[in-house]
């Protein structure tokens, strides 16, 4: 049996991590007699706590909250959880940088010296793959605010800020743009960016919001019963979207080609397509991307010659990938440079004179 310093602070934890607790379970969970808890919790209303028992065969207890609760106490295994908490907290993108350190500092010199050395030791940088630019910062408030939103099942209301290259294209953001309404369902992390899962009201579907492109507005709308994200499971689900997974679990744009390369040859390269051995050097691959043309550029990758089977679509982005790389491989005249004689490979038209030509 542990000591009972030791089982009051382990009583404790477990008062914390939910509302209720049958007394039974709490004698299971700390190997103890059920007498021994009710010690244990008169003990813990001596100090401080508000500790509220039910009686009756289901009682149990729940530890209340309010002015008169003492400070927080924690176990070996949560402080040093809490400290690494607060380190991998530095990489979230949430803007909380600075006020996690400070926190960190804050527990390092409450904890023992025996947690404190685990603690010291425990030093390491969490690496996420890399972004092209880095990812812009999400307001804590808003953050927040949306968290809020989530846990009370309330019908969110924010404006939207458009993407920069779509503002771009169009001058600017709308002045008159309307506000989203979605039923929030989830906010959740996505390679260092914040993005909430929600039930968009306008749109009849599920769509997925950039944290720092939200600006929520208040107060909240009515309180709606939660649906369940398509596969039920909401880590699932973002990665099927980000991935180019459609609803069904499989890729919207699926096609059919015969490769001049053998089978084990291609088949560790593809993850989720289909291969058939067709011969020594040929098989079949059956394969499924976001967009035609990553389809295309997906096939493409294989150094072998190409047999479209399908769809027509599939054909169509083979022909727009070759354009665009025609162009590529086409010779640059250098800066400065005169005209010259088109190559015979890549016919190019010759600069115009006035009055050449189609005019006005």
């Amino acid at each position: 049996m542990p000591k009972t310093s030791a089982r009051l602070l382990s009583l404790l934890s477990l008062l914390q991590t939910r509302r209720d607790w049958p007394g039974q379970v709490l004698a299971e969970r700390l190997e103890v007699s059920a007498r021994t808890v009710r010690r244990d919790v008169d003990r813990l209303r001596e100090l401080g706590y508000p500790i509220a028992a039910a009686k009756g065969p289901d009682g149990g207890y729940r530890l209340g909250a309010g002015k008169e609760l003492p400070p927080l106490l924690f176990d070996d295994g949560q402080a040093v959880a809490l400290a690494v908490a607060l380190q991998v907290a530095a990489s979230t993108g949430a803007g909380i940088e600075e006020d996690a350190a400070r926190a960190l500092a804050t527990v390092r010199q409450v904890l023992p010296a025996r947690l404190r050395h685990r603690v010291d030791m425990l030093r390491f940088t969490a690496v996420e793959r890399p972004a092209v630019r880095p990812e812009p910062p999400v307001d804590g408030t808003v953050l927040m605010a949306v968290s809020a939103a989530v846990r009370a099942c309330e019908v969110l209301r924010f404006d939207y800020a458009p993407a920069a290259r779509s503002a771009a294209s169009k001058g600017g953001p709308a002045a008159t743009v309307p506000a989203r309404r979605v039923e929030p369902h989830h906010l959740v992390t996505w390679c260092g960016r914040w993005y909430l899962v929600a039930w968009d009201l306008d749109r009849e579907d599920w769509r997925t919001f950039r944290a720092d492109r939200m600006a929520p507005r208040t107060p909240t709308g009515p309180r709606f019963a939660p649906r369940e994200v398509p596969g039920g499971e909401v880590a699932a689900f973002v990665t099927r979207r980000f991935e180019g997974f459609d609803e069904s679990g499989g890729r919207p744009c699926r096609g059919e080609v015969v490769l001049g390369l053998p089978a084990s040859a291609v088949s560790p390269y593809t993850r989720d397509g289909l291969v058939e051995e067709l011969g020594p050097d040929r098989c079949r691959l059956v394969l499924g991307s976001w967009s035609w043309t990553g389809l295309a550029a997906a096939v493409g990758r294989f150094d072998a010659d190409i047999e479209v089977v399908g769809p027509p679509e599939l054909k169509e982005a083979f022909a727009r990938l070759a354009h665009r790389y025609a162009g590529a491989a086409a010779p640059r005249l250098p800066v400065g440079a005169g005209p010259s004689a088109p190559s015979p490979e890549v016919r190019r038209p010759g600069p115009r004179t006035p009055g050449t030509g189609r005019g006005r």
